[in-house]
């Protein structure tokens, strides 16, 4: 899923979402469900994104076919972002000014967008936090465990093995919902990307609730990332253990992650 060696950027967003999954205690399946979605929704950059909104003529014909029937009604929206943002999004989710449309699109790890979604996160004032890290991470882990997206949660695709001591048998295809209803289309990729993050979690030591176990035996495939120490920075005296448990658990996440596909590519 992510190659042979991370970058960085994909490096820090995986951190980041892996601390807050042992800050809060989150379960093995859930961290795996919220990484597959993290996942899907940034391309694999697992980096806050802003929406793209520029858009051909042609395409927008795709996108937005009820608004945009003909080339003809969607020529003045093509490559103006503000003034589509404004027309798509402006009179709903909350948008009341001429320009909200264009203030509260979409941005986050899992994108949030209107007014009124930015409302329930408490960035009316200042969307553009949700481009922040640490903002889009508890957007993140609090709309998919509390339902703040849809209304649908984490819990709600729990099953009996999901909660058992074998924590396996999440419905990663349905937790979709938690984010969208494009599960016929979107289903499918999270189910794979969620078993991939389960596995590989599971492989790296991460505890059922969030306790890091001890480091798991020597995978079938070793893979070395990068010389040297793997992370951002060689650790100092004064990083957090916390800090260091991270980098150790991603570490050895990658690892499994490139291990698993391997088998499974044999």
């Amino acid at each position: 899923m992510f190659g042979i060696s991370p970058s960085a950027q994909q490096q820090t967003g995986v951190e980041a979402i892996l601390e807050d999954g042992r800050r809060h205690g989150v379960s093995l399946c859930h961290l795996a469900a919220i990484l597959a979605q993290a996942y899907h929704e940034t391309g694999g950059a697992m980096q806050p994104v802003e929406e793209n909104l520029s858009y051909s003529a042609k395409r927008l014909t795709q996108v937005w076919p009820a608004r945009f029937p003909t080339l003809a009604s969607a020529a003045p929206y093509a490559g103006d972002p503000r003034k589509l943002a404004n027309w798509v999004y402006g009179g709903r989710l909350g948008n009341v000014e001429a320009d909200d449309g264009w203030r509260y699109r979409g941005r986050g790890l899992a994108q949030i967008t209107g007014k009124a979604n930015y409302a329930t996160f408490g960035l009316e004032a200042a969307p553009e936090k949700a481009c922040e890290m640490a903002t889009a991470v508890r957007i993140l882990f609090d709309g998919m465990t509390e339902g703040l997206f849809t209304g649908k949660r984490l819990s709600d695709f729990d099953t009996d093995e999901s909660l058992s001591g074998a924590g396996t048998g999440y419905r990663y295809a349905a937790s979709r919902a938690i984010l969208n209803g494009d599960i016929r289309q979107n289903g499918p990729k999270i189910e794979a990307y969620g078993r991939a993050f389960e596995a590989a979690l599971r492989e790296a030591g991460y505890g059922r609730n969030g306790q890091q176990k001890a480091a798991p035996a020597e995978p079938g495939v070793v893979v070395v990332l990068r010389p040297g120490k793997s992370g951002v920075g060689v650790k100092g005296e004064g990083d957090s253990v916390a800090a260091r448990s991270a980098g150790s658990i991603f570490e050895r996440l990658v690892t499994a992650i490139v291990a698993i596909f391997a088998r499974w590519a044999r």
